[in-house]
């Protein structure tokens, strides 16, 4: 809400919630904000153009495509969907009632991420054959929502998908296929079930032309967010890729190790802005949908891959 709020082509005009008590903590955040109690009546406000959807995993399919048929363009919280069959649903959904649909993995709008691509085009790292990417956290709220599976709960969902989606923008910008392109011939994985849920999940992913890509998530350990990009004739090592803080990338060479400064980035504000534009002058926003199919696709084969 507040990177809405500095947004320079959106407003923030309304909130909906099914509870009184986050209303009036909202209305005392954000005074001037209108509140509606429940989402149809929101959905049914002709003065809302477009809906930001942070709801449960679970509930994502069904409220983009009630928002879709009210015409509301939608940016929704990843992951976009539980299942690919979802996301097309969605997506069909939206393309029949002519809106915008945007899953909103913020990470792409880093000077972070933009480094990491100018190295990977670059060349410098000769023919890259290895990448890995891990997103992991002590989860030590019992109550958590991420851990109950009827919302769509575990950690492949909840923070795996970083790195899934990171190995997938690695391997589509070194075969040059475009974006969504790069599709694993094999996985394997381990994975750790408590409570219906995953609480740790890893997997390697072997891509034509002979990419493997080590993805790692989960709920029950120290937290580590780190990536690295390893070729033929460097190696990049990327601390937070996931993250906007300032900071530096290093890359490893023969020569010695250089390190590539890295800005301080507003990432969602830049995620917002972006949706925005794509509504207004009517172009495809810079995460497209084709990666977020591809993205479940593949959580849908990590996931039946780890089942007994």
């Amino acid at each position: 809400m507040p990177a809405i709020q500095r947004a320079a082509n959106a407003e923030l005009a309304a909130v909906a919630s099914r509870s009184e008590a986050k209303l009036a903590e909202c209305q005392a955040r954000y005074p001037g904000v209108r509140t509606c109690l429940g989402y149809e009546e929101f959905l049914r406000d002709p003065s809302i153009d477009a809906v930001y959807l942070p709801l449960p995993n679970a509930q994502h399919c069904e409220w983009t495509i009630k928002a879709a048929e009210q015409g509301k363009h939608i940016l929704c919280e990843k992951p976009l969907a539980l299942n690919a069959g979802e996301v097309t649903r969605m997506t069909d959904a939206c393309a029949a009632h002519g809106v915008v649909l945007m899953e909103a993995f913020m990470y792409r709008y880093t000077d972070r991420i933009r480094q990491v691509l100018a190295v990977l085009r670059s060349g410098e790292l000769g023919d890259v054959k290895f990448v890995s990417a891990s997103f992991r956290f002590l989860l030590n709220n019992p109550a958590s929502i991420k851990l109950r599976p009827e919302l769509g709960g575990g950690s492949l969902y909840d923070v795996g998908c970083y790195p899934v989606n990171f190995a997938g923008l690695v391997a589509d910008t070194i075969a040059g296929g475009g974006p969504g392109s790069s599709r694993p011939e094999s996985v394997a994985v381990e994975c750790v079930k408590a409570g219906g849920i995953d609480q740790m999940f890893s997997a390697l992913l072997r891509y034509p032309g002979g990419l493997v890509a080590a993805v790692h998530c989960g709920f029950n350990l120290h937290r580590r967010v780190g990536a690295e990009i390893v070729g033929t004739r460097g190696l990049l090592t990327v601390p937070d890729p996931f993250f906007d803080n300032p900071g530096a990338i290093a890359l490893t060479t023969d020569a010695g190790t250089r390190e590539i400064a890295v800005a301080e980035s507003d990432r969602y504000r830049s995620e917002i802005e972006d949706f925005a534009a794509a509504v207004t002058e009517g172009r495809p926003p810079q995460l497209g949908l084709a990666e977020s199919l591809r993205n479940a696709e593949l959580i849908d084969r990590l996931l039946a891959a780890a089942s007994p």
